[in-house]
């Protein structure tokens, strides 16, 4: 099995208690004074304690696909509470750690060569993606 590790400075329980409280259906599976096992909507994961700096960039982030508005604004809301925001569904949480809140059905609509354009228009003007905006402009 492999799982995404997010190592930090310190405070790895503390992280994982945070996207513990984020994530639907997730739990602590273990932890020690070095590492912190857990898993979120049963994905697991681990952070670690001891980076010389929280240094996260671009080139790793996470990606949650979202059914629903209401769970956008829920997974985007908080991160960005004690994070910042970026556009086209990108933000980071309070950690650094890059994330890209997503709706569902925005593969379909980039997978369609008729509404492609229509979808990236739109959603280069957003920063956090907006379902029914989405909806229109890919109907038009």
């Amino acid at each position: 099995m492999a799982y995404p590790c997010i190592w930090l400075e310190s405070g790895a329980k503390e992280a994982a208690d945070y996207y513990i409280s984020i994530f639907p259906n997730s739990k602590l599976l273990s932890n020690n004074p070095m590492a912190t096992v857990f898993e979120l909507d049963g994905q697991r994961y681990m952070t670690l304690n001891g980076a010389t700096e929280n240094a996260f960039n671009d080139g790793i982030s996470f990606v949650i696909t979202c059914e629903t508005q209401a769970e956008i604004d829920h997974y985007w809301n908080a991160f960005t509470k004690e994070g910042k925001e970026s556009k086209c569904g990108w933000c980071r949480d309070k950690y650094g750690v890059a994330w890209q809140v997503l709706p569902a059905q925005l593969g379909k609509w980039m997978s369609n060569p008729q509404t492609a354009p229509k979808a990236m228009y739109a959603f280069m003007q957003m920063k956090k993606f907006n379902i029914a905006v989405m909806e229109a402009a890919v109907a038009e």
